[in-house]
């Protein structure tokens, strides 16, 4: 994987290119948000302006600012994975089609992940897909959900379990909105940074390890190169593998991004979806790393580093609000599963991630045991 963030920069922006079949731009930066104008082009004439409600007095001057060139729709949203519904979608397409939208019309969305999926996937499906562009306001949207084209929303049988693949005419990362973020919603953010150092980049571990936490402000010089980092992991990924049908030698492809996610999805269903995201991920990826450790595939410092790497900003890395049979029939409806065999991505070293594919049940109740606190 990349090391280095492939950007360039015009006025304080970095701007990370998307190649690929319908490629955009990821523009990363302080006040970016006034270039949503230009990122939607001249053609578009109507806009439906999808906004995580309780962002609305955020989400007004931006509104404001577009009804200068574009008559806008706003629709506000149900705050978080509560927006990822069926019925949400719905009504969405109601309004949509009480308005005439065409296909030469476009969505905005500005929320966290959860907007960006659902408001993602109403584009998809409006007349079998419309022009979308993102503004992701927390760090989590800006470096998971917000690129690479994957929307989503939940169902009773698992998360993002209905979805399309549909990628944005672009993403604007506007770092002035993090400053709106309670820290503990920047901490979870990071969950899918430390990640990204995990699967592909371990420069983003160097930078988490020799930097004090609370340095890692909206403002600071590191936070925006752990986010242009984590993005361009994503990018070098989808590029390849857009719809996660698999790398080339053996590497798992787009499905290394869901590192750790198969007993976080478990977790946050558990939950109820009251668990952070990014939190659920760091717990997920500490189990798999312990699993790996159990059947030799990962060293036992490359394990330890997921423990301190992940508690170093403050994420959990211990679970015990479920048992492990609920979890485990909760893994098998994953996305990655095939017919009754649970498959995980692990990793054999740091930035080498591989598929396990039908480990014992035995190892994984003994890799879940280290999380709930058990002996390791």
């Amino acid at each position: 994987m990349t090391s280095t963030p492939a950007t360039s920069s015009a006025a304080g922006a970095s701007v990370l290119h998307v190649g690929g079949a319908s490629p955009y731009d990821v523009v990363v930066g302080a006040g970016v948000t006034d270039r949503l104008a230009a990122m939607l082009g001249s053609s578009v004439q109507r806009i439906a302006f999808l906004y995580a409600g309780r962002l609305g007095e955020i989400a007004q001057p931006v509104v404001d600012a577009l009804r200068a060139d574009y008559d806008v729709l706003a629709l506000g949203l149900p705050d978080g994975e509560a927006a990822k519904t069926a019925a949400t979608a719905n009504d969405c397409w109601e309004a949509l089609g009480a308005a005439g939208f065409t296909r030469s019309d476009a969505v905005v969305t500005f929320g966290g992940g959860a907007t960006t999926d659902l408001g993602g996937f109403v584009a998809a499906s409006w007349l079998r897909g419309v022009r979308v562009v993102h503004v992701p306001t927390t760090l989590l949207a800006m470096v998971d959900a917000a690129v690479g084209g994957k929307t989503g929303i939940n169902t009773g049988a698992g998360k993002n379990l209905v979805g399309a693949f549909h990628e944005p005419a672009g993403v604007l990362c506007d770092l002035a909105l993090l400053e709106t973020l309670p820290r503990a919603e920047l901490v979870a953010g990071l969950g899918e940074v430390v990640k990204c150092g995990f699967i592909a980049d371990p420069e983003i571990l160097r930078l988490v390890e020799a930097t004090e936490p609370e340095a890692l402000t909206p403002g600071s010089v590191v936070l925006r190169e752990l986010v242009e980092r984590a993005i361009q992991v994503k990018i070098d990924v989808v590029v390849d593998d857009l719809k996660e049908t698999g790398g080339a030698d053996g590497h798992p492809g787009r499905e290394a991004l869901n590192y750790g996610h198969t007993l976080a999805h478990a977790i946050e269903r558990a939950e109820d979806y009251a668990i952070r995201h990014g939190e659920a991920v760091a717990i997920g990826c500490v189990f798999v790393a312990e699993l790996a450790g159990r059947v030799g595939r990962l060293a036992p410092d490359v394990v330890a580093r997921h423990h301190t790497a992940f508690a170093r900003v403050g994420l959990p890395t211990s679970y015990d609000g479920a048992d492990f049979d609920e979890l485990h029939a909760a893994m098998r409806v994953d996305k990655k599963a095939r017919g009754s065999q649970l498959r995980f991505v692990v990793l054999d070293d740091l930035a080498r991630p591989s598929v396990l594919a039908g480990p014992s049940e035995d190892d994984l109740r003994a890799a879940y045991d280290v999380i709930t606190g058990g002996p390791r």
